[in-house]
């Protein structure tokens, strides 16, 4: 039988919010350069008239992390900052290190390039996940 969890709607609005407050950090002033440059794109190149669209999709995309994500720290009992971001870790690991590193060495993409985009889901599922733990 399925137990049902009681989520707590607004810590995966903040979870998810945060996401996108990780993305424009990450993409932007600590690696938006070097990301551009690896995935082969310079600032002239982007459709600022897409952009909406695009943080549309990807805000979407975050809260339906954070929702998921709120289940595994629902069901591994994560209470609190630390272990909501140890579940977040456990998650990135298991799920999104491994996935994302065979993709990028059969697309011969650069290892580089598999740091900066993990990096990100790292932060991200980090933050996320203490947000989730400390709002249980």
């Amino acid at each position: 039988m399925i137990k049902l969890i009681q989520v707590n709607y607004i810590a995966v609005l903040s979870a998810g919010l945060s996401a996108m407050v990780v993305g424009s950090v990450w993409y932007g002033p600590l690696f938006g350069k070097e990301w551009m440059k690896l995935i082969g794109i310079k600032k002239e190149d982007i459709n600022k008239s897409e952009m909406p669209k695009l943080y549309g999709i990807m805000f979407i995309g975050a809260l339906v992390e954070a929702y998921v994500l709120s289940h595994f720290i629902h069901y591994a009992g994560a209470v609190g900052f630390f272990l909501g971001a140890k579940t977040g870790l456990w998650a990135w690991l298991g799920f999104v290190a491994t996935t994302m590193i065979g993709n990028y060495m059969f697309a011969k993409r650069p290892i580089r390039l598999y740091y900066i985009d993990a990096g990100y889901a790292l932060a991200n599922l980090l933050v996320m996940g203490a947000i989730l733990g400390l709002m249980w």
